[in-house]
């Protein structure tokens, strides 16, 4: 039923985790298949795509290609797409069946899942409800939060673009909010670059790139930016 795309660059610190949150998922047969789309790690993540049975794909660099290269080679009738440093936290499962049950024929929505950080800190916790009032408010979530939705809807829209940043900002404003469902099972993303960059330091970064990018700065060029 579901085709899983995960885009990697020299992820071996976090795939074990971001697998582990699909297990129950393929013991139920909701997931069908794991896509890996690799764009040219270094490290150990292709050893350890493979040994989950993972489907490796080799794409150009680039989050926004890696995707769409995922998403032409999936087989299945709905696309979840899952950053390497993200895991689903247990029982998601249930809650996409009943999505998927619900889902319109005619009206195809997409869905995504609620941010959260593995850190116990409170700067964590601000950081997850300001998440949260930005999806309320803008409707605007990010790729961190995961993204399904039904193939047709994926073409439909016109997938992703091959873009060296904010692929997640751009396929969410062609998908628009009314086709979009907030679920409530979260996605658990590392907090390794919020530690490691400072919690104030980095998500004042990523407002920034969030507003040049509104201001119609080129991709390339918040690319550099963003480091």
């Amino acid at each position: 039923m579901i085709s899983v795309v995960i885009p990697t660059l020299n992820a071996e610190t976090f795939l074990p985790r971001t697998f582990d949150g699909l297990i129950q998922a393929t013991v139920r047969g909701l997931v069908r298949e794991v896509i890996v789309t690799d764009g040219g790690s270094a490290d150990g993540t292709l050893i350890l795509a493979d040994g989950v049975g993972a489907h490796i794909v080799r794409a150009p660099k680039g989050r926004g290609q890696q995707l769409a290269a995922g998403a032409e080679a999936a087989r299945f009738d709905w696309l979840l797409f899952l950053h390497a440093d993200t895991a689903l936290e247990a029982g998601w499962e249930a809650e996409v069946e009943s999505f998927i049950e619900r889902a319109s024929v005619a009206r195809p929505r997409a869905a995504v899942f609620r941010f959260a950080l593995d850190d116990f800190g409170f700067a964590a916790r601000l950081l997850e409800f300001l998440v949260m009032l930005r999806c309320l408010i803008f409707g605007l979530p990010y790729g961190d939060q995961g993204l399904l939705m039904p193939k047709r809807l994926y073409q439909q829209i016109g997938g992703y673009r091959p873009l060296p940043l904010m692929e997640d900002v751009d396929i969410i404003r062609r998908l628009g909010r009314r086709r979009l469902t907030r679920l409530r099972a979260r996605a658990v993303t590392s907090a390794e670059r919020f530690r490691n960059e400072g919690y104030l330091r980095r998500s004042l970064r990523n407002l920034s790139i969030l507003l040049l990018y509104a201001l119609r700065v080129p991709a390339p060029l918040l690319a550099k930016l963003y480091g």
